[in-house]
């Protein structure tokens, strides 16, 4: 093997052995199970013909358990970047052809090789998981291998985006880079999440549970939180990343892509007017409300299975990426608990640490109240609201549009937690509390002394819902900048966004702040 045309032919030999993955009978396995092989889902992420690899030839270095005889293609993850719809992007691939995709020391190397490169040329990293979990042949240098990950998850945190997808079986401490990084996707069926798996839940508590149930997608996606987004196959998980990085800029130091879909800045919406049912105690869907004001009426919406009665999401207005806060009256009413505070807080966060501007549009009754609430810490989770509301420095616009009330009208973004622009429509209601809550502190000793309570109650309530049930008095002290006419919403907003668009804000010097957590 002299010749350069020898020492080419085997440059090809030695990729073809590795693109060839745990074999035929392996990858034939792995789709009989409706999983993509590994590299079909790098093909799937990247436009075509633009993914460069990195580390194809990389070595295991185990010494036990007949490990030097072992190969893995691979070492069990394809790494490196391309573009995405033209813009760089690292990713990581497990490959569960080959050894299960089990982490060891080299594996782990080479998923840090392009944390690291991700971080220092600040484009984002993208996690395709499907891996058996640590390598038990190696060790604690397995172990260690998790911990220079979960190192890297940190740093990189708040500086590029990190995007998780769980494509297979993620158990034990590989389950905790995915909880690290920004956002989770899940596949359903396919895809699962736990500490610990059935088998040991069975041994520990004596429960039986099914690997879906435990820690499936719907499950994740519905109960726990721990997974954003929930696809019904590989293929449709790997569209759904691939849409949120539209919305993203690829760093902190970047602003989001101006992606103009031809929709009308000035566009109003007369059907706006009559939106809001007269009776104050009936529902509507606020998501139409969304979609009325949003560029052709297009959201991408994280946890829409978590947490219903707040929504978080991703729109853009004027072809200018914003992130959406909304309670959602036909949930609970809309009011906040803790599972709304901890989504809407991550959201928050997120879209603050990558210059995105934050609409919050209120109709919240208040927190929900009862002992489970108090028990599991609404106190706690609600004062998160608080906290990253006052943190974020990006552009805060809110518009109120029905009920606003007592400290959940301050956790929704009030002008006292530095909101920049608010606005609200004619039918807001904004009051420390609700006009029936109101009178009966109030006007308690009246009604009771009255000859028909009853009457004098409905009486009193009238009385305090037309002196304060509005947004009035709030605009006389300043706190509402402008009251509009709600088909006029969206132009409205747009004009706030052009106006705050270099808006810079900073905060004293720390370290950090100690969030509630």
């Amino acid at each position: 093997m002299n010749t350069v045309a020898d020492k080419l032919k085997d440059l090809k030999k030695r990729e073809n052995k590795e693109r060839a993955m745990g074999g035929a009978k392996k990858v034939e396995k792995q789709h009989k199970s409706g999983k993509l092989t590994a590299r079909e889902r790098i093909d799937l992420l990247f436009d075509p013909g633009s993914f460069r690899e990195l580390d194809m030839f990389v070595r295991h270095r185990g010494t036990e358990f007949d490990m030097p005889n072992t190969f893995i293609a691979a070492e069990g993850v394809i790494t490196g970047h391309g573009m995405v719809d033209g813009r760089t992007v690292f990713a990581y691939s497990q490959d569960f052809t080959a050894l299960g995709g089990t982490l060891g020391e080299m594996h782990a190397k080479k998923i840090c090789k392009v944390m690291d490169l991700a971080l220092k040329t600040r484009a984002p990293l993208v996690g395709l998981n499907d891996s058996g979990g640590a390598r038990i042949q190696e060790g604690v240098d397995a172990l260690s291998g998790y911990g220079q990950i979960f190192f890297r998850n940190s740093c990189a945190s708040g500086v590029i985006p990190q995007i998780s997808a769980i494509m297979g079986p993620t158990a034990g401490g590989a389950v905790y880079s995915p909880a690290m990084t920004d956002w989770v996707f899940m596949v359903e069926k396919t895809s699962f999440m736990f500490i610990t798996g059935p088998a040991v839940v069975k041994t520990v508590t004596g429960e039986e549970v099914s690997p879906e149930d435990l820690g499936g997608a719907t499950t994740h996606s519905t109960k726990s939180g721990v997974a954003h987004f929930a696809g019904k196959s590989d293929e449709e998980t790997i569209g759904m990343i691939k849409e949120l990085l539209s919305y993203l800029p690829s760093s902190n130091k970047e602003n989001p892509p101006l992606l103009d879909r031809g929709d009308d800045p000035d566009r109003t919406d007369p059907d706006l007017d009559t939106i809001i049912p007269n009776n104050p105690r009936k529902p509507y869907n606020m998501k139409n409300i969304i979609k009325s004001i949003v560029d052709n009426g297009e959201i991408f919406e994280p946890h829409s299975r978590f947490a219903r009665n707040i929504i978080v999401c991703f729109a853009r207005m004027a072809g200018r990426t914003v992130g959406i806060i909304a309670n959602q009256p036909i949930v609970l009413a809309g009011s906040l608990d803790v599972d709304a505070s901890d989504k809407a807080t991550r959201f928050i966060r997120f879209c603050d640490a990558f210059n995105i501007p934050l609409l919050t549009i209120a109709d919240v009754p208040g927190y929900l109240p009862g002992t489970a609430q108090e028990w599991n810490g609404i106190i706690r989770h609600g004062a998160k609201l608080l906290w990253c509301y006052s943190e974020a420095t990006v552009p805060k616009i809110t518009l109120v549009i029905r009920k606003d009330y007592g400290g959940s009208y301050l956790a929704m973004c009030s002008k006292d937690l530095g909101a920049d622009y608010v606005l609200s429509w004619p039918t807001a209601e904004i009051a420390v509390m609700g006009a029936e809550g109101a009178t009966d502190i109030v006007h308690r000793k009246e009604i009771k002394e009255s000859e028909d309570p009853k009457k004098k109650r409905e009486e009193k309530i009238d009385e305090y819902r037309s002196l304060f049930s509005n947004p009035y008095i709030a605009a006389s002290r300043g706190y509402v900048d402008a009251v509009i006419m709600p088909r006029d919403t969206r132009p409205r907003i747009i004009a706030a966004l052009n106006m705050l668009e270099n808006k810079c804000e900073e905060r004293p010097y720390r370290k950090h702040g100690n969030i509630p957590m």
